[in-house]
Parts: structure tokens; sequence; C-alpha cells
């Protein structure tokens, strides 16, 4: 794990950039979509491989996602819910909803991290915010807002959060 030594920093995008179904009610945008590195106690470095680039010479937007993915997992693993000898059957959890703003462009060679961390727990489904930053500036290039939803794969079934799940990420995230 890597803490946080970037600091706070942030920018508020124009108008024109808030993505579609953003309103003015509810959470505001600058808070639901630019959050500040401070926020994030844990970091996973990634590798942007040639083959993840879309024709443009930029990291293709469908990669973004496969990143965040990587990063929750080795999350999980750090938080002890999961290990690498485990079936992915055995994980628990299924990407229910998922939305990225891209802030910046990523390309071949850029060294980035993904932070992850967990906002709210629900009953069944918990938030989970992302980001990739710049490894060397801090820069944040996109962020995420994903919802997972605890199931069990046997029975077919959404089920309740587990209670060893809540406490461990209650306390790493200070919940």
């Amino acid at each position: 794990m890597k803490t946080n030594q970037h600091g706070g920093f942030g920018k508020n995008l124009p108008e024109s950039r808030k993505p579609v179904g953003c309103s003015a009610q509810g959470e505001s945008f600058s808070k639901r979509y630019n959050r500040r590195m401070s926020e994030f106690k844990f970091f996973h470095p990634i590798e942007v491989r040639y083959g993840d680039l879309d024709p443009q010479g930029h990291l293709n937007n469908a990669k973004y996602l496969t990143f965040f993915e990587q990063a929750r997992v080795h999350y999980l693993i750090h938080l002890g819910l999961f290990t690498k000898d485990q079936s992915f059957m055995n994980i628990g959890v299924i990407l229910a909803d998922a939305h990225i703003t891209f802030l910046a462009p990523i390309h071949y060679g850029d060294e980035v991290e993904v932070g992850v961390r967990t906002s709210k727990l629900g009953n069944k489904s918990m938030t989970v915010e992302q980001n990739i930053v710049d490894h060397a500036s801090g820069k944040e290039m996109a962020t995420g807002e994903i919802v997972m939803v605890t199931f069990d794969y046997a029975s077919q079934n959404t089920i309740v959060i587990p209670n060893d799940w809540r406490d461990k990420i209650s306390r790493f995230e200070g919940l």
C-alpha cells in the first residue's frame, strides 16, 4: 500500500464537461467527480502497455474500467477480504454501476497509479470511489464511482455485506 503524499488538489470542470445525467439536485458535480487525493489511503501502480492504447495513442476508454478493477482487487487483498489463490467465484462482489470522468489523456509509458476508497456501505452494496493519477505529479487523470453488490454465486442472489467485510472496510476507511 502507498499512502497519499500528493496533498489535496482538484479543479472544477466547466459546465460543458459535466457527465450526462448530473443535475443540480443531490451531490454537487465538483464533490462527486473531483475527489481530493488526500481522501485515498490506498493506491496501486498500473503499467500502461502499448496494447492498452487506441489508434490516437491514448489509453483506450475501456481500459479505465480494467485499471479500476485491477486496483479494486488489490484493495480487497490489502484489506484481507480476498487472497491471490482464491477463486473469483468466491470474492462475492459484482459490479452494478460504473461512472467514469476523463480529465486528461493517458499515454504509453505514463507512470500512473489508481486510488481506491470505499465511501459508503449500504445493506447489500458499497460505493467505491477511484481515480487515476500521474505518479510523479499527482495530477488527476480520471475519476470513477463504482457500486459493488455483495453476491452469492452458489444461490445466484445478492446478500447482505458480511460483518467481517463491513468491519475491515469501516476500520480502514474510517466509516
